[in-house]
């Protein structure tokens, strides 16, 4: 067994818990508030900022343009494509998704970025990967689940955002999961724990990150700025 393949079964019950998260079930059914629509897009247009800055940190440690290529593709694809389920959510919400952007971090969020930017900076390549792993694969396995589980159609409200993550025929992360398992046979088993801890912690908070959304969780003490 590969190692990706050990990872995400260790992680199966995490993939499982976001696919019956609330927030996942009301995109399936279309039925999901405008304030919780609202919300998951600030808090994701800060949190894919910090991806390509992780893609970046990875590109750095690269020693050949393959892998170079590898990562500048993933940045590319959230400059130039990612945007597009977020427009569907802010379709649905009637909201402008430029008035969406440059919010601060909510807890959650605050805490799956410095996660991800801090093991992607000072870790090794392998841990860029596997902390960076889960985001792609928790959405294309819940895309696809809800394609499999629920009537979808042209007329969902959610449609674009669905189709989006659960209809590529190519996913997206195979790449990364090659590349991680070719590191991998390379790496001693302490290497391995790292990539693996990174791994897990990453996944479950990809399940924190729709309990954000859900919540529209906010810091509990608010103020007014002193001048």
């Amino acid at each position: 067994m590969s190692f990706s393949q050990q990872l995400r079964n260790e992680a199966d019950h995490i993939f499982d818990a976001c696919f019956h998260h609330p927030f996942i079930q009301g995109i399936a059914k279309g039925e999901v508030e405008k304030d919780q629509l609202i919300h998951y897009v600030k808090q994701d247009f800060e949190y894919l900022n910090a991806m390509i800055q992780s893609r970046a940190f990875g590109m750095a440690k690269c020693t050949n343009r393959e892998d170079m290529e590898m990562f500048n593709t993933g940045i590319d694809f959230i400059l130039n494509s990612e945007i597009h389920p977020h427009n569907n959510f802010c379709e649905v919400a009637g909201v402008k998704y430029e008035d969406l952007q440059g919010y601060p971090l909510a807890p959650t969020a605050q805490h799956y970025v410095s996660h991800m930017l801090n093991v992607s900076q000072e870790g090794t390549l392998g841990e860029t990967l596997a902390v960076t792993l889960p985001c792609p694969w928790i959405y294309l396995y819940v895309g696809k689940r809800i394609l499999e589980e629920f009537e979808i159609h042209e007329d969902h409200p959610f449609y674009d955002w669905i189709t989006f993550y659960g209809a590529q025929e190519e996913p997206r992360m195979n790449v990364y999961l090659q590349r991680l398992d070719e590191i991998a046979e390379q790496s001693t088993e302490e290497e391995k724990q790292k990539m693996y801890d990174h791994f897990m912690t990453s996944s479950q908070l990809e399940w924190m990150f729709f309990d954000m959304a859900y919540r529209v969780q906010d810091w509990p003490v608010q103020g007014e700025r002193v001048k």
